[in-house]
């Protein structure tokens, strides 16, 4: 269900991403719903609502469910556009909390083409990117209750690799050695 006007589709592959993902416990458990992904990737809608896992002691939505709702979907996004010649890590986060949030709020995460280009191009000619990206809880009447800016790291896997061979690291992408 679109919480966005849009003129994307989702497909029956998103759908079942989708699902997955809204019962995947670390994400259930935030209390926000993916309402939407489109069958591109690049845009996905989250609704947040107040119940007994959202509740805090004052009667609004506790803060940490507010930030974990949306916490890793621009990472997510971005690994699945970019495919397995990527690296994408979440980097930072500032939050800010606007007003309390009494009922439901809604968020889109939305991915552009120029975003794909620049940050493909970027790493093409510097091996690594940091960017920052924007979202912010609203109501359907579009006050907003809370804003954030996701900071994303994305680099070739080459370039990572590399840059972690030089520091003597242990790459995230390779089962560790035990003996």
């Amino acid at each position: 269900m679109k919480l966005y006007s849009s003129d994307k589709k989702e497909s029956l592959s998103t759908w079942w991403l989708r699902f997955r993902l809204n019962h995947w416990p670390c994400l259930w458990c935030t209390g926000g719903k993916i309402q939407f992904i489109s069958s591109d990737l690049r845009e996905l809608h989250v609704s947040l609502k107040k119940n007994l896992r959202t509740l805090n002691r004052v009667g609004t939505i506790y803060g940490g469910s507010i930030y974990s709702s949306v916490d890793p979907y621009y990472m997510l996004m971005m690994m699945w556009i970019l495919g397995p010649d990527y690296v994408v890590w979440d980097k930072a986060a500032k939050v800010k909390f606007v007003r309390p949030i009494l009922d439901k709020v809604k968020i889109r995460f939305l991915i552009t083409e120029e975003l794909i280009e620049k940050t493909k191009q970027d790493i093409l000619e510097k091996g690594e990117i940091v960017f920052d990206l924007p979202a912010k809880y609203e109501d359907e009447e579009g006050t907003v209750y809370a804003t954030f800016e996701k900071t994303i790291y994305a680099a070739s896997k080459e370039f990572y690799e590399k840059k972690l061979a030089s520091k003597n690291m242990t790459s995230a992408f390779k089962p560790s050695k035990r003996s």
